[in-house]
This record gives structure tokens, C-alpha cells and sequence, in this order.
């Protein structure tokens, strides 16, 4: 168990520490930063897909329990989506200047929670086996880039100076360590909870990839751009597949 614990705050360290990516965007010209962007979301996807498909579904499935581990995995797929529309409705009904600003604050808040539940599907993960929290830590990574380079660019877009918005950010993904660690204790004390926990780290990743990754990847009307895509994001999946080595 101690293994487990090193290897998950080691983990949520380094997804931690991804939020200050954001700095080094600020010396790449727009025209870069937007191609590197477009590799990285097609990545991430397919690195977030492979994850759960490989390594978190198989491991959901074995033994008698797995219709009960998918019933977990589709209650939290329904459960971001009824989150994200509360998210979605009070931004909504506010006004122009109103929704700048909340826009920032829902940033700041968003990602928090959304660091919080990538600590505790480490955590899970981790529980499960070491290869598939390796996995894990990894395609979170992947997918932490793009966006922590995109909501650093949120923040100062909405106002803020460029060191509040770095140290806002740092501040939100250290909620992955909160997270990491409430698993771990809660799992000490309910024997069910890393397979439930686990279920709905695979449904974030899954609601992740398809409302928010692939829909942004479908706007683009190229075909060589559109291909460019497929591949990179089947090198996200080839990644997570090369993993299966550690077992």
C-alpha cells in the first residue's frame, strides 16, 4: 500500500506542475501556438480513449461484477453532463460584462473540480494496478497540456495580470492532490469504492473526450488536416497500447 501511495502523489505532482505550461506559451507566436494545439487536442483524445479502452474497462470487466462496474462507469458519464449543464445554464443568464467575468471565476472553479476528480482516478487507477495508473497519470498529462495552455489564456484574456492567472492555476490543479488522497483513504475504508471510483474516472475521460476533444476536432473541414488528426490521434491510442509492455 505504501507503493501505491509514493506512486500516486508522484503522479498528481507532475499533473500538478502541468498548469505552469501555460508561461511558456506566452513566448510562441500565435500562428505556432495554434498548430501545436491542434496536434495536442488530437493526441490527448486518442491517448484519453486508449486509456479507457486498454487498461481501465478491461480491468472493470473481469470477474462477475462487470455489468454492476458498467452501470458505475454510464452513471457518471450522466453525472458530468447534468454538471456541466448547471455550469452551462448560470453562465447563460448573465449579461455580456457579467459573463466575462464569471467566465474567469467558472474557469478557475471548473478546473479545480475537474483536477480533483483527475487525482482520484489516479488513485483509483493506481489501486487497480500499477501499469494501468501509469497509464492513467500519462493520458491525464496528455490531455492536461492543451488545456492548461488554453485556459491560462482564458484568465488574461479575462483581465487578469499574467502571474495571477499562473498562480490561480497552480492553485486549481493542486486540487488533484486533494483528490488522490481522499480515494486513497476512502478505499481504506470501503472495499467497493476503488472499483466505483475507478468507474467514474473512466466515464470523465470517456464524457471528455467525445463532448469536449472530438467536437472541437469535427470543425475542421481539410482533409489533409483531417488526417493529420486521425494520426495523431491514433499515435494518442498506439501510446496507451505500447503500455500493455508493463504487465
Amino acid at each position: 500500500m505504501t507503493d501505491i501511495w509514493l506512486y500516486t502523489l508522484v503522479s498528481v505532482a507532475a499533473v500538478s506542475l502541468v498548469s505552469l505550461i501555460g508561461i511558456l506559451a506566452l513566448g510562441i507566436k500565435q500562428e505556432l501556438l495554434q498548430r501545436i494545439l491542434f496536434y495536442l487536442i488530437s493526441f490527448s483524445a486518442g491517448a484519453l480513449l486508449g486509456d479507457v479502452f486498454i487498461h481501465i474497462l478491461p480491468e472493470l470487466m473481469e470477474g462477475e461484477s462487470a455489468l454492476q462496474n458498467g452501470g458505475y462507469v454510464l452513471a457518471g458519464i450522466v453525472l458530468f453532463f447534468v454538471l456541466e449543464r448547471v455550469l452551462l445554464w448560470h453562465h447563460s443568464h448573465t449579461s455580456h460584462e457579467e459573463k466575462v467575468h464569471s467566465m474567469v471565476y467558472l474557469t478557475i472553479v471548473g478546473d479545480a473540480l475537474h483536477n480533483l476528480l483527475d487525482g482520484v482516478a489516479i488513485a483509483a487507477a493506481f489501486l487497480a494496478s500499477v501499469p494501468v495508473g501509469v497509464a492513467t497519470a500519462g493520458a491525464i498529462i496528455f490531455h492536461e497540456v492543451p488545456q492548461e495552455i488554453g485556459q491560462f489564456a482564458i484568465l488574461v484574456h479575462g483581465g487578469w495580470s499574467r502571474k495571477k492567472a499562473l498562480l490561480y492555476n497552480f492553485f486549481s490543479a493542486l486540487t488533484a492532490i486533494v483528490g488522490a488522497v481522499a480515494a486513497l483513504l476512502f478505499s481504506r475504508r470501503f472495499t467497493e469504492a476503488p472499483t466505483v471510483l475507478l468507474g467514474l474516472g473512466a466515464a470523465s475521460f470517456i464524457y471528455i473526450a467525445m463532448s469536449d476533444l472530438i467536437p472541437e476536432l469535427q470543425k475542421e473541414s481539410h482533409m489533409h488536416r483531417s488526417v493529420l488528426q486521425l494520426i495523431w490521434m491514433i499515435a494518442g491510442i498506439g501510446v496507451m497500447a505500447s503500455l500493455l509492455l508493463l504487465e
